[in-house]
């Protein structure tokens, strides 16, 4: 008589496939790869929630800065046109961010690397400075998002060096895999 957790002739063969391709429902690092997916996941979605704050920023400040051209002025000021561009070169930037976090290499689930490498210590590792990286996210989308184009022109230093900081934990990510 087969019990209810006896695995069928149908249930081995999945489970030698799954095993075949390197994959075991119940390894850690399986959980932490998928955790680090994750967070990653999490800090590109804030930092889209920034890009979108800036672009919003920016519109309306072009909208209710930038006045139609006259045969008097036909040119608009180029201090409110410099401001315009700095909101749209802040919002790339952080945009660019957000790709370089979406494409972040994770170590590969080969037997080389889990030969030559702890992959649970180094996805362990990894979490720690994903953790960092969605903080810096979270304060950097916290300056931006709902606020006006004056108060995101008046902290530009800050979100500056809020993106520096950003793609320097990025750096450090990318040097710890090598």
């Amino acid at each position: 008589m087969s019990g209810f957790y006896d695995a069928g002739p149908l249930a081995k063969v999945g489970i030698n496939l799954f095993y075949g391709y390197g994959y075991n429902f119940y390894r850690q690092e399986n959980q932490l790869r998928a955790d680090d997916q994750r967070v990653r996941q999490m800090a590109c979605s804030l930092l889209g929630r920034a890009r979108a704050g800036l672009d919003e920023a920016e519109s309306r400040y072009r909208r209710d800065n930038i006045a139609p051209p006259t045969r008097a002025n036909p040119f608009p000021d180029p201090a409110v046109v410099g401001n315009a561009q700095a909101l749209e070169r802040l919002g790339r930037e952080v945009g660019g961010l957000e790709g370089l976090i979406r494409h972040q290499p994770v170590p590969e689930n080969d037997r080389m690397t889990q030969r030559y490498r702890l992959e649970a210590a180094t996805l362990a590792a990894l979490a720690e400075k994903d953790a960092v990286l969605v903080g810096q996210a979270e304060l950097l989308r916290s300056m931006v998002e709902g606020a006006g184009a004056d108060a995101i022109l008046a902290s530009k230093s800050e979100i500056e060096t809020g993106i520096a900081a950003i793609a320097s934990t990025l750096r450090d990510r990318q040097t710890f895999l090598l």
